[in-house]
């Protein structure tokens, strides 16, 4: 066989074509290490949110510790983050002991997790105080329990058919999460950076809505997502879920309302167009 014919019959198109894209990771800030108390809190939240968290890809955040944790721990923390439900896929940047760790472990590292929590988001002047907490990730799989005051607070209304709403005074901390269980939730105050909101109906929130806001929590595609002022770092119905970067920026600040339609997540001003 002639040189020519060997180069022509040569294939130099990729079997696979790779793409550097962007998608949503959970991200855990492991803030104290107790493997046995971290599996639980995960297990509880992925039981809450199958739809968002299960088998989610998760950032493992060693950073809020004062030391790296040995191989062996870390293998622990994983294997009980995978019992939990969700799949643990790599280490955030920190240490060059964390970089060690990551070897060890076998798992990649990703530098943008740890910048995320070193720098807040720029804040302006008019805004309210509770702004200027410290961002999470936008999508952070925190390991902060339940507020147990979160929960103290919250009053159940409309006796009515059905199961009663859970009613929220109380303004939503940075750390703090309440959880409406097989009802609607209503906010009568404001949901702080870093805080979360879930419910397995609709969510009515009178204040800003700055953290997380899940609607439909076991699967309902027909819960809604209603706030005073939208400057949500994460927003989902039904496991279907963007993000602050994902929303255009003409909605910030305004009345907003989430619904699903057609699998795809909507996102409209309160005095727009009617959702169908």
């Amino acid at each position: 066989m002639s040189p020519a014919r060997v180069a022509s019959s040569v294939d130099y198109e990729p079997a696979g074509e790779l793409k550097i894209g962007q998608v949503g990771i959970a991200n855990l800030r492991v803030r104290t290490l107790d493997v046995a108390r971290l599996g639980e809190e995960m297990r509880d939240r992925v039981s809450r949110a199958p739809k968002l968290f299960e088998r989610a890809a998760v950032i493992v955040d060693f950073g809020g510790l004062a030391a790296t944790p040995d191989a062996a721990t870390a293998r622990d923390l994983l294997d009980a983050l995978r019992s939990a439900g969700v799949l643990p896929v790599a280490l955030a940047y920190g240490s060059s002991e964390n970089e060690k760790l990551a070897v060890a472990l076998g798992l990649p590292l990703l530098s943008k997790f740890r910048a995320q929590y070193e720098s807040a988001s720029p804040v302006s002047a008019a805004a309210p105080a509770e702004a200027a907490e410290p961002q999470a990730d936008a999508i952070a799989a925190s390991t902060a329990p339940r507020s147990e005051t979160a929960t103290a607070s919250a009053t159940e209304v409309a006796k009515g058919g059905g199961e009663p709403g859970l009613m929220q005074a109380a303004p939503v901390r940075s750390g703090q999460q309440v959880y409406a269980e097989n009802r609607d939730l209503t906010v009568l105050a404001s949901v702080g950076a870093g805080a979360e909101v879930i419910a397995d109906g609709s969510i009515h929130i009178y204040g800003p809505l700055r953290g997380r806001a899940l609607a439909g929590a076991q699967g309902n595609e027909k819960a809604r997502i209603f706030c005073r002022a939208f400057h949500a770092e994460l927003v989902a119905v039904a496991g279907h879920y963007k993000v602050l970067e994902d929303i255009p920026k003409e909605l910030r600040g305004k009345p907003v309302q989430v619904w699903l339609e057609h699998d795809e997540l909507k996102l409209a001003t309160l005095d727009g167009p009617p959702a169908p």
